[in-house]
């Protein structure tokens, strides 16, 4: 063994840990250092957490009863206006601070009137850390509060205050307005989308009857005002809005024990997926919590006890399961409550416990009441639930079948797939391709080290008006779930995923397009956790080739056909432009370098931002309503790319 001359020089250790090695940051460094344990990400959806932020204070402010009006104003240079019609943060001097209350709110963290209970019996914030990040993470913010028939105005850049409170005039009303400009340097491109905001604030509306949200985009000049005197009932409407209902009226449960208020609306539809949303305080918690363990628990229970005592199950049948209990249910449920536990600031999650019980025996007297008091509407809830039990079990045979054909110790894989070499899946690919003739091309023309091609035989079942029973006896989609491997729905297990790059390559025309959709409607309702967790791609193969003497170009697009025939006009050259309008067109080397080759191609990552969105949509598209439909693409008409006619 090498040994090495000892020094002389007493230099510090590098075990040597002390004190003066702890890095405290102040709470608006700690912000702009790590700006994603606050407000999630530093993309488009950061942005939009800024809004947010600032617009719970607002919403704060209505579930107390002291505004009725919010208006969210996207200026054209980039800056955003909340105003309220609420009390006005307060401007006198704190206590503990020594400046002034509105001071205190925007540049400390976990400072506001949500703690103690006495000003907010319920509140969106949990940490109150909202307005002193969005202050922190804005290159200029400035507040006027409007109290005490007086206007007072302060101003901050980075978080720091650039003088005290100052009056700024007389007051005819009460409120807040805040604008801020987000930091380019947190950032990057500062651009926030209408439709997502407009889709958010919508549900605060719901959420709170009676009050008014108005969005203003000054950028393009569009607006929306959004008001609702039926709360959630109407936002389960919309939910159900392009889908055959089971029974007209949302069925609304409504009531307060101590200082929380527990709502829910519910109906089904002739569906097969589930839609329940659920909010605390009007945040939407995606990961549920408590509350939506509640809700779960006391629907099955219900629906067993009625559906047993009015002998729609008869004795010794098989009670409903909770997957039978929610097939075709579009529900939401809400809580308010004074102490929200949620998970990080994001507040995906709701984690108090004694809300569980609370939400449960609420709905199971008030829904236990009105199917003994609707017993028609009753039936056919109890009638579709039993259905979607039998099919449930048809489906469950047919998956443990699929299961053990997939398994890896049977080898059983579809005949038609060509497989890769390679068994590590993080290295390996799958393409599922349209037609024979195309996933010719694309075997011969793949590396089989890595890329299995799975072809699809026409168009796969719309799983959007199919039962899982029949779903899963569609030989097309039994094929994709065998080659994936990793089961589908509850079964889904991504470990044993066999590809971890899932691409579809469909011809760039309607049938492509159709087929596409289906495939994604697919994945979306039966492996989302594929999509989420970034497994699902698209190929982009090429729509024209362009020569111009002895070079070729391949061109994606039609704008991108436009501008290169401009630059070639001038050369003098012969020009040839070819159309691709499907797969099968291509040779296996044209195939190969446009749209396989990891070193050339493009291909366009799956990801679905907004579930309650996404669901809408494929509803919209691929259910059984024609009317919705028809009107969403007459509305998107001009939108569309790469139409073939």
């Amino acid at each position: 063994m090498k040994k090495e001359k000892a020094s002389s020089d007493k230099k510090k250790p590098k075990n040597d840990y002390s004190a003066a090695d702890i890095q405290v940051l102040g709470g608006r460094e700690a912000v702009r250092r790590r700006p994603g344990m606050y407000i999630g990400s530093t993309d488009q959806r950061g942005l939009h957490h800024l809004v947010y932020e600032i617009t719970y204070n607002s919403i704060d402010e209505a579930m107390a009863g002291c505004c009725n009006k919010i208006t969210v104003t996207l200026q054209q240079d980039d800056t955003v206006t909340i105003e309220d019609n609420g009390r006005g943060i307060p401007v006198d001097i704190h206590p503990t601070t020594k400046t002034s209350a509105l001071e205190t709110v925007m540049t400390v963290l976990h400072a506001g009137a949500k703690f103690g209970g006495k000003t907010y019996q319920v509140s969106g914030g949990l940490h109150g850390v909202g307005a002193s990040v969005v202050n922190a993470l804005s290159e200029h913010l400035e507040v006027i509060i409007c109290r005490d028939g007086k206007k007072y105005r302060q101003e901050y850049k980075k978080g720091i205050p650039q003088g005290s409170v100052n009056e700024a005039g007389i007051a005819e009303n009460t409120g807040t307005i805040m604008t801020f400009l987000a930091d380019t340097e947190i950032f990057g491109k500062i651009d926030y989308n209408f439709n997502t905001l407009s889709e958010r604030l919508r549900e605060m509306a719901y959420l709170n009857k009676g009050l008014e949200i108005h969005l203003i985009d000054k950028r393009q000049d569009e607006e929306k005002t959004f008001y609702f005197e039926g709360g959630i009932t109407g936002f389960v409407r919309r939910l159900n809005r392009n889908r055959a209902v089971r029974h007209r009226q949302p069925i609304y449960i409504s009531k307060q024990v101590n200082h929380t208020i527990i709502e829910a609306a519910l109906q089904y539809n002739d569906g097969f997926t589930d839609n329940t949303l659920c909010f605390a305080n009007c945040v939407n918690t995606i990961d549920g919590g408590t509350h939506l363990t509640g809700f779960r628990s006391a629907l099955t229970r219900v629906l067993n006890d009625y559906a047993h005592k009015s002998r729609l199950l008869k004795e010794g049948e098989s009670n409903l399961v909770g997957d039978d209990a929610r097939e075709g249910l579009a529900a939401i449920i809400s809580v308010k409550l004074s102490e929200p536990q949620f998970e990080g600031q994001t507040k995906s999650k709701l984690g108090n416990i004694e809300i569980k019980s609370l939400v449960e025996s609420v709905v199971v007297e008030d829904l236990s009441l009105y199917l003994e008091e609707h017993p028609d509407e009753a039936k056919r809830i109890i009638e579709k639930c039993i259905t979607s039990a039998k099919a449930r079990e048809a489906a469950r045979k047919a998956r443990d079948l699929i299961i053990r054909k997939s398994s890896l110790e049977t080898g059983t894989l579809p005949g038609k797939l060509a497989d890769c070499s390679e068994k590590e899946p993080s290295h390996c690919e799958l393409y599922l391709v349209e037609g024979p003739s195309a996933g010719g091309s694309a075997k011969e023309g793949r590396n089989r080290r890595f890329q299995a091609i799975l072809p699809l035989r026409g168009k796969i079942l719309n799983v959007e008006k199919a039962s899982p029973d029949k779903m899963l006896s569609h030989e097309e989609i039994r094929s994709i779930i065998t080659a994936l491997g990793a089961g589908i729905d509850e079964a889904l297990d991504l470990s044993k995923l066999r590809y971890h790059r899932v691409i579809l390559m469909t011809d760039a025309d309607v049938d492509g397009a159709h087929i596409r959709t289906l495939l994604l409607t697919f994945f979306f309702r039966h492996m989302p956790e594929l999509i989420n967790s970034g497994h699902l791609f698209i190929a982009q193969p090429p729509l024209y080739s362009i020569k111009s003497g002895k070079s070729k170009r391949w061109v994606y697009s039609d704008s991108e056909k436009e501008e290169l025939l401009d630059k070639l006009k001038g050369s003098g050259k012969k020009i040839e432009v070819q159309r691709y309008k499907g797969l099968g067109e291509m040779s296996a080397e044209q195939l190969w370098e446009t749209t396989m080759n990891p070193a050339t191609r493009t291909l366009l990552s799956v990801s679905v931002e907004d579930a309650a969105k996404a669901d809408t949509i494929f509803s919209m598209l691929m259910g059984g309503e024609v009317l919705p439909r028809k009107t969403f693409i007459q509305t998107h008409a001009k939108s569309v790319q790469n139409l073939d006619i």
